[in-house]
């Protein structure tokens, strides 16, 4: 049913629990999963860039180690992917680069205000303009 999975991934507890959803659904039908790891590039100003891209570099390889323990602790293979850009695009384009058939992705279940201020999750951004089925594993605050 599924060849290759994408799983997003930023180290959250929302980002464990697709993982574990991931790694299962693959070891269920034997597919690869493929670990993004997106340093969004919106997050500093230009004076501080440099520290910043460095520190969610190093973020992002510890989150994707994890997935690629998880996957391996499920005797499943994966790929670790570290992009730049905005999370949602890239997301979406590494979809369409990786040829995968699903995503797996946490999501933090806002509402409210917390939505408003937030102007909206990656996830619910991932969901509305993917053509591909998405999976979201849902983790309160």
């Amino acid at each position: 049913m599924y060849d290759a999975i994408l799983c997003p991934t930023d180290g959250s507890a929302g980002s464990d629990a697709a993982v574990e959803q991931a790694c299962g659904l693959a070891a269920l039908t034997g597919a690869r999963v493929h670990a993004l790891f997106v340093v969004d590039e919106g997050v500093a100003g230009a004076d501080e860039w440099d520290l910043v891209v460095e520190r969610e570099e190093e973020r992002g390889e510890r989150a994707l180690d994890a997935v690629a323990e998880a996957a391996a602790a499920q005797g499943v293979e994966a790929e670790l992917h570290l992009r730049r850009g905005r999370p949602h695009e890239e997301i979406l384009d590494a979809a369409t680069d990786y040829g995968v058939d699903l995503i797996v992705m946490g999501t933090h279940g806002r509402t409210g205000i917390g939505r408003f201020v937030t102007a909206g999750s990656v996830a619910e951004r991932v969901v509305r303009h993917s053509e591909l089925p998405v999976l979201t594993a849902h983790v309160g605050e």
